[in-house]
């Protein structure tokens, strides 16, 4: 499948960030060819003026200013949030290779994450980083189905590049995301990964916008056992499962002595942030 390529100017490399977990965000690309059919960044393509489906196109984003270190002192920067920075054109562009070099010196806390063994090429300044995290997305051990959602790396050379960071002191975080209802097996993933993962993030799969109707055609088609269920929970809005889920998730991983955040309730977690930094706007001191 052919991507169309585009240049872009940009500003700032860095933005401000919503997401529960960052303070600054910082996405070299715009699109990605992934394509995962899941995809919640998506919506980007309507800023972009593209008539290309999501996944046929990549923005490269070109910056001459550097990037501002200082101002990341003590805040988490999160690479990337819209985008897979290690798609498959970053290594003809190498766009997030330059942008790492400029953060080595930055003491800040830096997660990185991906779906791409490409990030490897790079094991040489990332164990330069006092402060870094990498994540690689696993939501399934069937490569079949994983092929279905998307064009990233394999399941087999994900874990295995998750190994590779681990060994070479990385600290390694699988990102199990997005959590496919009755498909994704999660006691697979953590008994399959264990020995070379520091923590498991867990996410659930929202299904909104144009992507709603493709997911849900998907599991009719391929997996018609489970149509009342899906049913149920993105056209009824039954949360039951995911509750009874999060406490098996607690159960099992407490169980397995194995770190754990989960992120089912990430609109909940964006509200008490943007909430929490309100409070502290109101109760900074004056000096003027």
């Amino acid at each position: 499948m052919k991507i169309k390529e585009n240049f872009i100017e940009t500003k700032d490399y860095v933005t401000k960030s919503n997401l529960p977990v960052s303070d600054y965000v910082i996405n070299p690309y715009v699109g990605c060819p992934h394509g995962c059919k899941y995809c919640y960044a998506s919506f980007m393509k309507r800023f972009t003026g593209h008539l290309e489906p999501w996944g046929e196109f990549i923005d490269i984003k070109l910056c001459d200013k550097p990037i501002n270190i200082k101002k990341l002192k003590g805040k988490n920067v999160f690479l990337s949030s819209v985008t897979d920075c290690y798609n498959s054109f970053e290594e003809k562009y190498r766009l997030t290779r330059k942008i790492l070099e400029q953060l080595i010196e930055a003491e800040c806390e830096l997660c990185i994450t991906t779906k791409s063994s490409l990030i490897l090429r790079d094991i040489d300044l990332l164990k330069q980083f006092k402060n870094l995290t990498v994540a690689m997305s696993v939501n399934t051990l069937d490569e079949k189905f994983k092929n279905h959602m998307d064009n990233a790396s394999s399941i087999k050379d994900r874990l295995n590049t998750l190994k590779e960071l681990n060994k070479n002191g990385i600290y390694t975080i699988l990102f199990m995301s997005p959590i496919f209802p009755g498909i994704t097996n999660f006691k697979a993933i953590v008994k399959t990964s264990k020995p070379y993962i520091n923590m498991y993030w867990f996410e659930n799969l929202n299904l909104r916008g144009a992507y709603k109707t493709e997911i849900l055609n998907y599991i009719k088609k391929h997996h018609p056992e489970l149509t009342l269920l899906y049913e149920n929970i993105y056209i009824k809005g039954d949360k039951s499962y995911w509750i009874e889920l999060a406490k098996e998730i607690n159960e099992f991983c407490t169980e397995e002595k194995v770190n754990f955040k989960n992120y089912f309730y990430h609109e909940q977690l964006v509200a008490d942030k943007k909430k929490k930094h309100k409070t502290n706007k109101i109760n900074a001191p004056d000096f003027h």
